[in-house]
Formats: C-alpha cells, structure tokens, sequence
C-alpha cells in the first residue's frame, strides 16, 4: 500500500548512512512506496539537508564520520522546523546504551541492522497512520499554572516559556489531559510510542526527569510500583 496517491502530500523523507547500498535499498523502498526522499551520507550534510528539505521523518545511522547519528539527532531536534520531525534510528548497535541515548533525544522508533525492507516500511508507513489518526482535543490545556501549547510544543510557567521535544510534549500532554489520574510505564510506552515499537520501560523515566528538570518538579508525580501521574495543583 502506498504512503499516498496524490503527489502533492507526499511525506518528506530524508535517509542518513554513509553505507550507499543501504542509503539505494532504503530510497528505492521508500520511493516506491510514494514517499519523497532525500539522502545525505553523514551527519553535517543531514543537518544542511534538513533545513532546506523539512523532513517528516529522518532515518538515521549512528555510526557516522563527521557527526554521530546520536549528535545529529540532538542538534535536528533543536531545528524549529523539526520539533514534530520523527526520528527513527536504524543501527548496527545493539547495546542497551545506545538505545537509551537515542531515545533520550526524542527518537520515535529503533531498529538493530540487517534491514529487512517490507517490515521496515510497515513500520514506517504505521508511524504516519497513528499520526494521521490521532484525535484532536485541543491546542491548549491551561493547568495547574502551566499553559500546554500544542501548536508550538511550548510550555509556559509564568513568565517562563519552554519549547520540549516531540516525545516529551506528548507525553506531558497526555498525562495532563487526565489530571490526578495514574498510568503504568507501559501504558505510556503504547500510548505516547505506540504498540508496534519496542521500547524500554526506563525510556518513561528518562523522559519524566527530563520533563521535571524543565518545567518543575511538582507537577509529574510518581507512585512507586505503579506509575505517573499529572498533578494538577502544581
């Protein structure tokens, strides 16, 4: 099935490998499947590549010359134009470590090489659909004294503004939509990363402190053993 039949919504794609039989597998794949598709080679020519093209959805290497995938992911989310970007990393690295460092900055998806091109566009292909599908209760949620601005990915606190990463805006918005109420990390795991991406249970703590560390301490929660929850007194 194809990404789209109307070549003027065609999703933005930009592949980042500096191994070219994988970067011409992933564009013939990806251009099949109705995408329009961009390649660079390392991480400095990604980052020029992405300002000028927007991508939708960056597929990234980790091991790379000139900039690391992990580096280059860092500095992409920090791209105003990339807030809403999703990053899906496609490494030869299996160890727990890297998988952890690509979900602290905002990674949507993780999958260890060899590819396998069918699975790897279902995946793909799931991420848009599950974004298309999602329901729309709102731009603003104002709680608790923070005003949770979706069309910007700002939280403001006062006369405080922070603009958060995609996955850690989302999963604040989540939890705030349900104020008092507790969720386990799995249930976040599939709410916030969906069902048909593995993902580390510690990926929802690592977000939460980073979420702590930027908008304060009281409003997110913990009952051990349990889960999070938002706390709308502040």
């Amino acid at each position: 099935m194809s990404a789209t039949k109307n070549s003027q919504q065609l999703h933005r794609v930009l592949v980042v490998d500096d191994d070219p039989d994988i970067v011409e597998l992933l564009q013939y794949n990806l251009e099949k499947e109705g995408y329009d598709v961009r390649t660079a080679p390392d991480g400095r020519k990604a980052l020029d590549t992405a300002r000028s093209f927007v991508p939708e959805l960056v597929l990234l290497d980790i091991m790379m010359p000139q900039l690391d995938g992990i580096e280059t992911g860092r500095q992409l989310r920090n791209l105003p134009d990339l807030r809403q970007t999703f990053i899906l990393y496609l490494t030869a690295r299996s160890e727990e470590y890297s998988e952890v460092a690509a979900f602290e900055i905002g990674a949507d998806d993780y999958i260890t090489k060899p590819i396998k091109p069918r699975a790897l566009m279902s995946r793909i292909n799931a991420l848009f659909r599950r974004e298309a599908q999602k329901a729309d209760p709102g731009e603003k949620i104002e709680i608790g004294g923070l005003v949770i601005n979706r069309l910007n990915y700002t939280v403001t606190t006062g006369d405080k503004t922070v603009v958060l990463p995609k996955k850690e805006f989302e999963l604040l918005f989540f939890l705030a939509l349900s104020p008092n109420k507790v969720f386990g990390r799995e249930e976040l795991l599939q709410k916030i990363w969906g069902v048909d991406i593995y993902v580390l249970e510690r990926t929802v703590d690592v977000h939460i402190r980073k979420l702590r560390e930027k908008i304060g301490e009281t409003y997110i929660k913990t009952l051990k053993g349990v889960g999070y929850m938002f706390n709308d007194e502040g």
